[in-house]
């Protein structure tokens, strides 16, 4: 399985799943114009990752903004890393926020509610270089 890396543009996030190390990164903004299809690739790519990986995986999460229907394709996301935690892979996800960003904060809580990986969430003071902590 190769990795799967995507550069950020002013719409989408930055992508980069790597299924050697387990460790995958969205970062920036998702704003696209059509989300389905931009997150199609990436909802096929974990289809098979889910079903064929044996190492633990850390998800970092790190979106300055996002619309309704990225946020729809980012919780189908979340739910494919439910396969993981229902074959006793180990997974996390890492939710990073402006630590003033109340907003962000909550959609990150909001979406740990409604799947069964384990999130912690980060904060962090804009403006600064944030590095990974998971």
């Amino acid at each position: 399985m190769n990795i799967l890396y995507l550069e950020a543009t002013e719409k989408t996030p930055l992508v980069n799943l790597d299924p050697n190390t387990g460790e995958f990164e969205i970062s920036g903004k998702s704003i696209p114009q059509d989300a389905e299809a931009f997150f199609l690739p990436i909802l096929e790519w974990m289809d098979e990752y889910v079903n064929t990986t044996t190492i633990p995986t850390k998800v970092r999460l790190n979106l300055e903004y996002f619309n309704i229907s990225s946020s729809k394709r980012i919780l189908f996301l979340l739910y494919k890393l439910n396969e993981l935690v229902d074959q006793n892979k180990g997974v996390t996800v890492s939710w990073h926020y402006v630590e003033t960003d109340d907003d962000m904060k909550e959609v990150g809580q909001d979406f740990a509610f409604m799947v069964r990986v384990p999130f912690e969430f980060v904060p962090y003071r804009k403006g600064f270089r944030h590095m990974a902590t998971a």
